[in-house]
């Protein structure tokens, strides 16, 4: 799929008709802006999981679904995002402020036997909204409107289990269905022309692929552990099937196109939607008190969307976190008993533009309030975290994003699924 863009129209765009446009302009790039990641209490940690084992019986790890020996309970997530933008162009010295709230994971997971455990989840993966409309007025007085607009999200639902080969070794597989469409449309006319001329392009996918973990942790003295962890990515299936059109044509009320001609059309299938990847983790710490860990991983470019002065190329993320719990078993001081997060990290992203990449980097925070006081084996709370950070630059008439996303999560964690005995 080819996609042609000049960005300083975009920019110009994307200020003129601010209210329009739902996330980031990069969003009009590819598949859209990626939602997915990690569970609230992950993203806190900068997004370390490939080496992060939660101490305690009550979580499960969707990123490498190896690393779950502990769970014992059945646990249960429903967690939500709230995102803050803030947009800088040095085009006109322009700024904009945008904001958007969704649905950002639906987990549950349960141990099958002390050595095997299941997880189901969903997620969205990636998503697109945006209206950019751009006018430039000739001399003659004749104006010139060009619309670039998007919409449109991709899913994700995600089954993995995990199997401990040994009380330090253990592996997992997970696979993943991405389900979804969306679309972008580039209309242009003019005002002494009769018909608008629109390139559409809708992307459907029914896809699959796997990913598969290792993760190793080793007891040490005075209640240390070092914990080492492995995923990859791989094997796509099913199809990304995408239908150009190109038309011209007219609107009545209500949006309705009429008198529609297609000058040119065009259907194609794809199977390397999502791109191939691994991450690699090592992380250390102290049972049931702290633990730090950092995380390399790397994705290759996806399908190409675009065409020069853009380039869609490889990327990678370095990330480094942890948690601290004061006393979990102190039930006289409710705040010993709260998890605090924080972390941190950096991202060269798969898109740049005349040499420039688009990145991102962020710091991250969070905490983990339990509901009450039970044993921290069966801590039921609320997550938070705060991830505080910018992408982008202002070189080349660019746009600079600054954030401030928000995400809360609500974990319910017991034994529903075991029989009980009674005397």
């Amino acid at each position: 799929m080819k996609r042609i863009f000049v960005l300083p129209l975009l920019v110009a765009g994307l200020f003129f008709n601010a209210q329009s446009i739902g996330n980031s302009p990069y969003a009009a790039f590819g598949i859209g802006d990626i939602k997915y990641d990690n569970t609230t209490d992950v993203n806190a940690m900068g997004g370390i999981s490939t080496a992060y084992i939660w101490d305690f019986n009550n979580n499960f790890n969707f990123s490498n679904p190896a690393a779950n020996k502990n769970l014992e309970l059945t646990s249960l997530k429903v967690e939500g995002a709230n995102e803050n933008n803030f947009f800088k162009s040095n085009y006109d010295n322009m700024s904009v402020t945008k904001h958007s709230s969704y649905l950002s994971n639906i987990s549950i997971a349960f141990p099958l036997s002390p050595k095997v455990k299941f997880g189901l989840g969903y997620q969205p993966y990636s998503s697109k909204k945006y209206s950019i409309l751009s006018k430039e007025t000739f001399t003659d007085g004749t104006v010139k409107a060009n619309l670039f607009s998007g919409e449109g999200m991709i899913s994700t639902v995600q089954a993995a289990v995990s199997y401990q080969i040994s009380p330090e070794f253990g592996l997992g597989f997970r696979t993943n269905f991405y389900f979804g469409n969306v679309y972008d449309i580039n209309e242009l006319t003019y005002s002494n022309a009769e018909l608008i001329n629109g390139y559409e392009t809708k992307n459907k996918t029914k896809s699959f692929n796997f990913t598969v973990g290792t993760a190793y942790q080793k007891k040490l003295a005075a209640d240390r552990k070092l914990t080492l962890g492995g995923t990859l990515t791989f094997g796509n299936t099913g199809k990304l099937e995408t239908q150009y059109t190109n038309s011209t044509y007219f609107y009545t009320t209500g949006q309705t196109k009429n008198n529609v001609s297609i000058v040119d059309s065009k259907f194609s299938e794809n199977k390397d939607l999502i791109p191939l990847g691994f991450s690699l983790g090592a992380g250390y710490g102290k049972d049931a008190k702290w633990f730090v860990g950092t995380q390399v991983d790397y994705n290759k470019s996806q399908i190409d969307f675009i065409t020069d002065p853009f380039a869609n190329q490889a990327s990678y993320k370095i990330s480094a976190g942890g948690w601290y719990l004061p006393n979990y078993n102190n039930f006289r001081n409710y705040f010993s008993r709260v998890t605090y997060r924080y972390g941190a990290y950096y991202e060269k992203g798969n898109l740049s533009y005349m040499g420039t990449n688009v990145n991102k980097f962020a710091i991250t925070g969070g905490l983990s309030l339990p509901f009450e006081n039970k044993s921290a084996s069966r801590m039921s709370g609320i997550d938070l975290g705060v991830e505080l950070g910018q992408r982008g630059t202002l070189e080349n008439n660019m746009i600079r994003q600054n954030f401030v996303n928000l995400k809360v999560g609500l974990h319910f964690a017991d034994k529903w699924f075991n029989k009980r005995l009674y005397d």
